[in-house]
């Protein structure tokens, strides 16, 4: 999907804030997490404005398919470095982490570990997640219960986190080898 031009597209991000009415603000959203499919719109949607009203719209106070796409626009974002320290710096990973747990629906579960997996390629980013409580949500989303999608982001993530020493352990003390363990097994 090509981008909209520079000024409509900044109009789109417009969209996103919370002054606006429901029924746009979602559909702003889901139209900027498909353009953020493709990585040669990632640099205009970043200057436009869109990482920090993005974080935003992680929050409790917005719907289940609010928080879904925003999740998957930062998980497409993260996949540049630039950009990846821009929505770290805006403070996603909080909120991304609270988006783990069971209170929020599988879609904007799985989005939100494919979205930490993605940041987890900074050093810097391995350290915050870990400390922002993330390994045990990722360990409980590699459980039987769920989807082979979702346990591939969660054992992503901690894949990525675990190129930090101090996060090795803490993912082995969580419980994730067995799962792990059970992942590699016959029909997974």
């Amino acid at each position: 999907m090509p981008p909209p031009p520079h000024r409509e597209l900044r109009k789109l991000v417009r969209k996103l804030g919370v002054a606006v009415r429901p029924t746009e603000q979602k559909n702003a959203v889901a139209t900027l997490a498909e353009l953020c499919r493709d990585p040669d719109n990632h640099a205009v949607i970043a200057a436009a404005g869109a990482i920090l009203d993005l974080v935003v719209l992680l929050g409790p106070v917005f719907q289940a398919d609010v928080q879904r796409d925003a999740a998957a626009a930062l998980w497409s974002l993260a996949i540049d470095d630039d950009i990846e320290v821009a929505i770290a710096a805006a403070d996603a990973i909080p909120p991304l982490m609270r988006l783990l747990g069971p209170a929020s629906s599988v879609d904007v579960q799985y989005n939100a570990a494919g979205a930490l997996m993605n940041l987890a390629y900074s050093t810097d980013n391995m350290i915050e997640i870990a400390a922002a409580g993330a390994i045990p949500p990722l360990v409980q989303l590699l459980g039987p219960a769920s989807s082979a999608d979702m346990q591939f982001n969660a054992a992503g993530a901690l894949w990525k986190l675990s190129g930090n020493a101090d996060n090795q352990v803490t993912i082995a003390a969580a419980g994730a080898i067995p799962p792990l363990v059970q992942l590699l097994g016959p029909g997974t």
